[in-house]
């Protein structure tokens, strides 16, 4: 993880990092920004905005400063766990005034993040492997219905949504990826993804699928200019609002920061989750000087790390790099943002499968013939999946529980450490003081 590669290697290596989460960096600030009325120009910017501050955040966590960032080869951007309740307080507030109150809002939590982290991540220990597995897989699983939106054209409603050009294309762009994994060797072979994107992309072009309008309106270069919406409004709802958003950003960052030290074949310990938790913490309550929302950890480029075994951190802060590029330069920006959603949706489902695979095999690691463990996975899974199976199940609960429950993420993950604590902590029923099957192993702190 700490080897530097060559210039060439380490900049085309971080680009397919920046293609994989591109999409879900700029998603929530366009919702957002039609969601209080922004003109074309404001939203141009608060989307340089989401990139700018999404590449900070990575540049913190994979380098690292004192005792903040985890030094994983791991990616943050906007958070998306955020969304619903910042459309909320646009509603409650008005377009005028509600990025404001967000960027408040969002501060506060940020800090509450930074502060916690050292506590948050004492729950290590109740996150042996047959947890860390489940939570891995329902990783996997709860983006494959993100890809296969992205390979029908992006979202219903959309123009050629579901069309065969769109879903076509998709199968075009997975079947390229594919294939160079299984025909091209060394480097070019770890290049699969950019190579298939960028074939999909080419392919998009006769199709009428993707063209250079969004490039030829772009702005060359422009500067942040800090809080250009307004100086932070500090409303004690929206803050309550995003603190539970927060507590839900961080349960998702650890169980990713798990799932990424399994891949990369260095447990994320104690100490390593606290850095990680501070970068995020740090991030998010820097982020709205810039004109950003709340930062979190990218599911996605985890199952790019397990697909091209490239672990160097390097090269996702390389991607850290490119993404301020964008942010700075939001010609750079329409480059990228000409990928089309169906070639993105037939490489995720690849990078998302590689996800769920990697849950799998730690699963087979973790002792299944233990009944208990046979049903924490079975239960887990199930309540992680009914936020995906029907998005709408929660809808009639409190806001609390919604922000928390529609998250299949999260909701799998609450539900997974919770059977654990009842089947190897609690009374007769339980297995071992660590929570594990025998021959599992936690990982612990390292001593600071």
């Amino acid at each position: 993880m700490d080897e530097l590669l060559p210039p060439v290697k380490l900049i085309s290596t971080g680009l397919q990092h920046v293609a994989a989460m591109y999409a879900g960096v700029v998603a929530p600030p366009l919702i957002v920004g039609a969601g209080v009325g922004l003109s074309p120009a404001e939203l141009a910017l608060l989307i340089s905005a989401s990139l700018f501050t999404a590449g900070l955040a990575t540049l913190l966590q994979t380098l690292g400063v004192w005792r903040i960032g985890a030094r994983l080869p791991f990616v943050n951007g906007v958070s998306f766990a955020g969304v619903a309740p910042m459309l909320a307080i646009a509603k409650e507030h008005g377009p005028k005034n509600a990025l404001p109150v967000i960027f408040g809002a969002v501060i506060v939590a940020g800090v509450l993040c930074f502060l916690a982290a050292p506590y948050f991540s004492k729950l290590i220990r109740f996150f042996p492997p047959v947890v860390q597995g489940t939570v891995i897989t329902l990783i996997g699983v709860s983006l494959l219905p993100v890809a296969v939106n992205w390979a029908r054209g992006g979202a219903p409603g959309a123009p050629g949504y579901g069309s065969m050009k769109a879903i076509g294309l998709a199968a075009f762009t997975l079947a390229a990826v594919v294939l160079c994994n299984k025909l091209l060797r060394g480097f070019w072979q770890q290049l699969s993804l950019l190579v298939g994107l960028a074939a999909g992309t080419l392919l998009a072009f006769p199709l009428g699928l993707a063209d250079f309008g969004a490039v030829r309106q772009a702005k060359i270069f422009a500067l942040p200019s800090p809080f250009h919406f307004g100086a932070p409004v500090f409303d004690a709802a929206a803050i309550v609002s995003f603190c539970i958003v927060m507590v839900v950003s961080m349960t998702e960052s650890t169980a990713d920061m798990l799932a990424l030290g399994r891949i990369v074949e260095r447990e994320a310990d104690e100490r390593t989750l606290t850095a990680g938790l501070r970068a995020d913490g740090l991030a998010s309550a820097l982020s709205p000087v810039f004109n950003g929302f709340a930062c979190s950890a990218f599911a996605q480029n985890i199952g790019l790390v397990a697909l091209t075994k490239i672990r160097s951190r390097f090269v996702v802060a390389a991607g850290g790099g490119i993404l301020i590029l964008l942010g700075l330069f939001p010609v750079l920006g329409s480059l990228v943002s000409l990928v089309p959603q169906p070639v993105l949706g037939g490489a995720g489902i690849v990078l998302f499968g590689t996800v769920a695979a990697s849950g799998i095999r730690t699963l087979a690691e973790a002792g299944m013939e233990s009944g208990g463990n046979t049903i924490l996975v079975s239960v887990a899974l199930g309540v992680g999946i009914v936020p995906i199976a029907a998005p709408d199940f929660y809808d009639a609960f409190p806001e609390a529980v919604r922000t928390l429950m529609h998250s299949g993420i999260s909701a799998g993950c609450v539900m997974a450490v919770l059977l654990n604590l009842l089947f190897h902590h609690v009374g007769v029923g339980r297995r071992s003081p660590a929570g594990e099957t025998p021959g599992a192993t936690v990982p612990t702190a390292t001593p600071s």
